[in-house]
């Protein structure tokens, strides 16, 4: 299929591995030229030399307002534009709701929620000049379904899921869609350092873990011009993992 994309400019977040760097690569197989961000230098030259030659590099953390907005700023410099935006970042540390810190829900809801508002309110003002946008967010399934172990996370990323689809509507008639994607349990980095991968693979109704690669692949669809019609929606990317009826 025919993305519609090619040509066009992205923005995506904490890329160096795992989903966001699996939406990179799939965005770029699209022929769509690529920035990308890490707070490590090395990290994202590294990726960026994985990735190939329409990937731009960019030192960015999204545990600062200032970070998450020079980020935007920067790839709109280096590509000239950007139409369309992959908010990411890496999750806080675990921790029950009862037991983590209010300073520990303050990162999380800066890391997860606030620096992908910062990023949507840096893109958007070309997006609504061109008339065209799509932002997709990497959000997670704790989203829908909360994970008591992942207490800050869970509220943080539920933020994400309510700003998104206020949003959605507001820029729907300039062009630009809104979406979410929710993975569940991915064969990332951090999961295969967790050892016992087939165990956790049980887990999830498919008997397998997703891959960095095909979740980037439904993120490059959410990204479509086919995907026009889809918006104010969350995804989930979870092998049958979440199972609620709404």
């Amino acid at each position: 299929m025919d993305l519609g994309i090619r040509g066009k400019k992205a923005a995506v977040a904490a890329a160096s591995t795992g989903l966001g760097f699996g939406c990179a690569r799939a965005l770029l197989e699209d022929g769509v030229e690529v920035a990308i961000c890490s707070r490590s230098e090395e990290r994202i030259r590294e990726a960026a030399a994985e990735l190939g030659g329409r990937s731009v590099p960019i030192v960015a953390a999204m545990s600062t307002e200032n970070g998450a907005r020079s980020f935007v700023e920067q790839a709109t410099e280096k590509l000239g534009q950007v139409d369309i935006l992959v908010a990411n970042a890496g999750g806080p540390p675990p921790g029950s709701p009862a037991t983590t810190s209010i300073d520990g829900y303050r990162e999380a809801i800066d890391l997860n929620l606030l620096s992908t508002i910062v990023m949507c309110q840096a893109a958007l003002p070309g997006m609504r000049e061109r008339g065209w946008g799509r932002i997709v967010a990497i959000t997670s399934i704790g989203a829908r379904q909360p994970i008591g172990n992942l207490a800050a996370s869970s509220v943080a990323r539920a933020g994400v899921s309510s700003f998104l689809k206020t949003l959605s509507a507001e820029v729907a008639r300039d062009g630009i869609t809104v979406n979410s994607a929710q993975p569940g349990i991915h064969a990332t980095d951090r999961i295969k350092s967790l050892g016992n991968t087939d165990v956790v693979a049980q887990r999830v109704p498919t008997g397998t873990l997703g891959t960095a690669d095909d979740f980037g692949k439904a993120v490059a669809f959410l990204c479509s011009e086919p995907a026009r019609f889809i918006t104010g929606t969350s995804i989930l990317l979870d092998g049958g993992a979440y199972q609620g009826l709404i």
